[in-house]
């Protein structure tokens, strides 16, 4: 029986599973960051080994007998120079004829709507949407968080703490969100605030997405000016996903199924509210699915079907009530 190996590498953690063609999982396993431009490319090496390794192990199957794997890693695409050292990064243990790698956006989009046509918006450590119709793909957003990844954690983490500098120097009201900081990180002087983030273990990407949740709190307590900050990320989320439907040349009287992946979903605030009222705001253009399966189940799909042996209806169906168990 054929098996496939997917890996949803992420900016805060990497999921590993291991399917067959029938739909049963195999064997599961979780490690770090696959942020190569955060954790370094041979740091990613050794972390993709290990998890590998460690999830073969479990099934007790070598990997001269995996049929294909495929590695979804942040940022993947972003820097030609970088695409043959990515592509390698699973090499060993991995046969290099049977793996291939590409963005992460790539699983959610193959987890969340089976690997049918479809966009699939992602709102995690950073933000990013893909989608697939007609044979044809495109992505928007996820240009990092520099000058991107509007509406991720990060992004609300960082306008989040923007707010409180405005809070402490009177340049905005204070509301929830002020007291709820300085709790959390034991201010004795707002001020100390920036030593706090501007350490190099804190100011890293997926340690400052982290802080989300902070605002998230603040909004459910009823910071009006916190909870504005989701109504924007909700509104940037929205214009990704315009971006990838024009790109596809979806017609006008065609309706798209949308889904959806990434922890800042998943928070008090309702951020998916919010853009499911947005997107369904526009008529018959999209319809907002939940997402089928994880990231990681997605990148083992995509495998089998980049593979020529894409799995059948009834093993998907298989796959997710055997997902839906583990998790209750």
């Amino acid at each position: 029986m054929n098996t496939y190996l997917g890996v949803d590498g992420g900016g805060s953690k990497t999921a590993f599973l291991l399917i067959d063609e029938s739909g049963r999982v195999l064997a599961s396993h979780t490690e770090g960051p696959a942020y190569h431009l955060e954790i370094g490319l041979q740091a990613l090496r050794t972390m993709l080994a290990r998890g590998i390794r460690a999830t073969l192990e479990q099934a007790g199957l070598s990997p001269s007998r995996l049929e294909f794997s495929f590695l979804g890693l942040p940022a993947y695409g972003e820097d030609s120079r970088l695409v043959a050292a990515l592509d390698s990064a699973a090499s060993p243990p991995l046969l290099p004829e049977h793996y291939r790698c590409g963005n992460d956006a790539v699983c959610a989009w193959a987890g969340a709507l089976a690997c049918q046509d479809g966009i699939n918006l992602v709102a995690g450590t950073g933000s990013i949407a893909f989608g697939e119709f007609g044979g044809r793909s495109a992505r928007a957003g996820g240009w990092g968080e520099l000058f991107s990844d509007e509406g991720s954690s990060y992004w609300i983490a960082r306008e989040g703490l923007n707010l409180f500098s405005r809070m402490s120097d009177g340049r905005a009201a204070r509301g929830p969100l002020y007291q709820i900081l300085r709790s959390h990180f034991g201010l004795q002087m707002d001020h100390d605030l920036c030593a706090a983030i501007y350490d190099q273990n804190q100011i890293q990407r997926s340690h400052l997405a982290t802080l989300s949740p902070l605002i998230a709190q603040a909004a459910a307590a009823g910071d009006a000016q916190a909870s504005a900050l989701f109504a924007h990320a909700a509104d940037e989320l929205v214009t990704i996903v315009d971006a990838v439907h024009r790109q596809l040349g979806i017609p006008a009287q065609a309706t798209m199924s949308v889904s959806y992946s990434g922890g800042l979903f998943q928070q008090p605030e309702p951020l998916l509210t919010r853009v499911q009222r947005r997107l369904e705001s526009q008529g018959a253009r999209y319809r907002v699915l939940a997402p089928r399966l994880p990231p990681a189940a997605g990148a083992a799909l995509y495998a089998a079907r980049i593979s020529g042996a894409p799995l059948s209806v009834q093993a998907i169906s298989a796959l997710e009530r055997s997902l839906s168990a583990a998790t209750r």
